[in-house]
């Protein structure tokens, strides 16, 4: 088969336009397929209290009323979505951005309430993702960018972009040979957050176990390492969580970051 690099950028690369400009032109670079997933939660956030919208969360997930849904919309489809797409398509890289909705690329359910209304928040259907048109696209050489939102019943749903990244993943592991990167502004995953040198280099499955239990790992590392063994459970074979700047290298076969495995 061959290789599939899904790779998911967010954290705070986004808000840095350096690290940014560096992520992209080695993305950019990359000559296998590919498909980039982005976030863009600070900016949101950032354009909200501008125009006094405010933003609810809990347990580090965003509150999605229907104002809120207005401006994620605005935000991830619109200018972060595009203006990643313009970069690209500036290095060379001929790129398409496109939201869950677009050619009904991912379909999924609102999210029902339980102990917590999330409100417009939406979880991926089981074959919800229309692999046979994203593989016509990647044969053609076109790279998807997704902003992270899906849509269902004629309304546009706010999605964890780790989510996407690992649903993608999983559904296209059927025709591809799949790694899926989940890059951000640290080194990998960290035994003690805040000693960026304690990366874990490789996390199985009984280590992760483990860790949990003794509150290892910092919130904000969750939905990641969640994402990544929702993916390896559903036979995607390599998942790596690492620094944007070290893109190209875990692309290869030497990596650096975290490897997630059984």
């Amino acid at each position: 088969m061959n290789k599939l690099f899904i790779i998911k950028i967010g954290g705070n690369v986004l808000d840095d336009a350096k690290q940014l400009e560096i992520f992209l032109k080695d993305f950019a670079s990359i000559k296998e397929p590919r498909i980039l997933i982005h976030g863009g939660g600070k900016i949101a956030t950032k354009i909200g209290n501008q125009l006094g919208i405010e933003s609810n969360y809990i347990n580090g997930r965003r509150i999605t009323d229907a104002e809120t849904l207005d401006l994620v919309t605005m935000v991830y489809g619109g200018l972060v979505n595009k203006q990643l797409v313009a970069t690209l398509q500036h290095l060379g890289c001929n790129a398409i951005g496109v939201t869950g909705a677009d050619a009904n690329l991912i379909a999924a359910t609102k999210r029902p309430v339980k102990d917590i209304d999330y409100g417009f928040v939406g979880d991926i259907k089981p074959s919800g993702v229309n692999t046979a048109l994203l593989y016509e696209l990647l044969k053609q050489n076109t790279v998807p960018v997704f902003a992270p939102l899906t849509h269902a019943e004629g309304s546009m749903l706010n999605t964890n972009a780790d989510t996407i990244a690992s649903v993608l993943a999983v559904a296209l592991s059927k025709h591809f040979d799949v790694r899926l990167i989940f890059c951000f502004e640290k080194k990998g995953v960290l035994r003690d957050v805040n000693d960026s040198g304690s990366v874990i280099t490789h996390l199985s499955r009984k280590l992760y176990d483990e860790y949990s239990e003794q509150g290892v790992f910092a919130d904000g590392i969750l939905p990641k390492l969640e994402n990544a063994y929702a993916a390896i459970d559903a036979g995607v074979k390599e998942v790596l969580i690492g620094e944007s700047t070290d893109l190209i290298k875990n692309t290869g076969h030497e990596t650096d970051g975290t490897l997630i495995t059984k």
